[in-house]
C-alpha cells in the first residue's frame, strides 16, 4: 500500500496550543509511516469546515485531520462553535467518502486543560490513518 497522504486543516485561534497540536500530529503521522502533504490554516475552529471542503475538492489527500482548540468563555459560544464545526466536518466526510477526523479539543475547558489535551491531534492522525487503511481493505475484499 502506498503511503497514506493526510491533509491538515489547522485553526489559528489559540495558536499557542494549535501549533503544538500541529507539530505533534505531523510527528505522529511520520511515526505511522504516513505523510502530511497539505496544510491549510484557517482563522478559527468555526472556519475549519471550509478548509476541509477545499482540500477534499482538490482530491490530493486520502484523509483530512481537523486541528483546533475551543476554550470556554463567559457565554456558550464555545459550545456553539465546537458543535457546529464537528457536525459540518462529519457531513463533509460522508459527502466526499473520505475520513475527516476530529482533532479539536473543547468545549468546556480552560487554557490549562487545553494544553493538557494537545494529544488530541495524535489521536486524530491515528484515526485517519487507520480509517484509510481499513476502508481500502474493505474495498479490496469485494474485488
Amino acid at each position: 500500500m502506498n503511503k497514506v497522504k493526510l491533509g491538515m486543516v489547522v485553526a489559528e485561534f489559540n495558536r499557542d496550543i494549535t501549533y503544538m497540536m500541529e507539530i505533534l500530529g505531523k510527528e505522529h503521522a511520520e511515526f505511522l509511516g504516513a505523510e502530511v502533504s497539505e496544510v491549510i490554516r484557517v482563522p478559527g475552529t468555526f472556519d475549519i469546515p471550509i478548509g476541509v471542503k477545499k482540500m477534499l475538492e482538490k482530491g490530493n489527500v486520502d484523509a483530512v485531520v481537523a486541528i483546533g482548540c475551543v476554550i470556554e468563555g463567559e457565554t456558550e459560544h464555545d459550545e456553539i462553535v465546537a458543535q457546529h464545526a464537528a457536525r459540518k466536518i462529519l457531513d463533509l466526510s460522508l459527502d466526499y467518502g473520505k475520513p475527516v477526523t476530529l482533532g479539536i479539543s473543547g468545549p468546556g475547558m480552560g487554557r490549562i486543560a487545553a494544553t493538557e489535551r494537545v494529544d488530541y491531534a495524535k489521536r486524530a492522525v491515528e484515526a485517519a490513518v487507520k480509517l484509510v487503511k481499513r476502508l481500502k481493505e474493505y474495498d479490496s475484499e469485494g474485488s
